[in-house]
């Protein structure tokens, strides 16, 4: 016997994510999920910290419908943000990916195309994704201390967003930060020393822009990969950029686990699944025991009993 709220869905959407306005997109999205027949509510985040802050209006409107479905329309930051906001209920989330960076949606094949991605998100396959806590923060997709970090904090703080943005910034960042920085890893199984110019904390396989950075990345295995790109030459980012990531590199060492600890001689900047966090000497890291049930094409996905 169906719940009632099974047919109730609680829409998320960031209005400006992707550094667009989503006027369009709202208007398909609600003709959408009105012609199928499903009741919702709606919310636009706002960014807001202080009260009444998204954080709070999103767990108010989740108390009161409790809905079995959320879907989200935004990027990486938006998904994470709604994600960790509601880690503790039993949901089912669908990923409108409308962000600058798409690149958990990508790694769980999900198409461009806003519709088919509402008809993936109202249906009721899914795939369950790993969680991983990074200084008690919350990450599913990718984080990283070192260049890529600063190239998130250069666009927030530029005036132009959107792919465009990121890439006006990419190569003033990668020019202004030249020296690599030492760290210590320690997993159970292992310590090293190294310099390193990116140190990637990975939960899948690639960024938004498609180019693919942890080939043993994948979202529901119980692990994560600790990249270490000990040098980041024009040759190498070139190769990344234009193919995959070349293993054989001896700049480049993957580490798989399920804890580590990294600690830096000073401060790095570090961003989670897109955000900049500001600068850390350490990250503790551990696997998660919950995991995330989003929504993904039938052939790649777990059907719900």
């Amino acid at each position: 016997m169906k719940n009632k709220n099974d047919n109730f869905i609680f829409l998320v959407i960031n209005p400006l994510a992707g550094g667009t306005d989503k006027k369009n997109e709202k208007y398909i999205i609600k003709e959408y999920i009105e012609n199928k027949g499903y009741n919702f509510v709606y919310y636009e985040t706002t960014g807001n910290k202080e009260e009444p802050s998204d954080e709070t209006e999103i767990k108010k409107l989740y108390t009161k419908y409790k809905p079995k479905k959320v879907v989200i329309g935004g990027g990486d930051g938006t998904i994470k943000f709604v994600f960790e906001t509601l880690f503790k209920e039993d949901i089912i989330f669908g990923i409108l990916p409308m962000g600058s960076a798409n690149g958990l949606a990508k790694d769980l094949d999900l198409p461009n195309d806003l519709e088919t991605c509402l008809e993936i998100a109202l249906q009721d396959n899914f795939k369950e994704v790993d969680s991983i806590s990074i200084n008690k923060m919350k990450s599913f997709h990718l984080s990283d201390l070192g260049l890529n970090a600063e190239l998130i904090k250069n666009y927030h703080d530029s005036k132009i967003h959107g792919k465009l943005g990121y890439f006006l910034q990419m190569f003033p960042t990668i020019l202004e930060n030249k020296e690599p920085f030492n760290a210590t890893i320690s997993t159970p199984d292992t310590q090293i020393e190294t310099q390193a110019k990116v140190i990637l904390i990975a939960n899948s396989s690639k960024y938004g822009t498609g180019v693919v950075v942890n080939p043993l990345g994948k979202v529901d295995d119980d692990v994560f990969e600790i990249v270490i790109f000990r040098s980041l030459e024009l040759s190498l980012i070139l190769k990344i950029l234009f193919g995959n990531l070349p293993l054989e590199d001896d700049a480049i060492e993957i580490i798989r686990t399920k804890k580590a600890l990294i600690q830096t001689d000073y401060p790095i900047s570090f961003q989670i699944d897109g955000e900049f966090c500001g600068e850390v000497k350490q990250l503790d890291i551990e696997m998660e025991k919950q995991k995330i049930k989003i929504a993904t094409p039938k052939l790649t996905s777990n059907t719900r009993k």
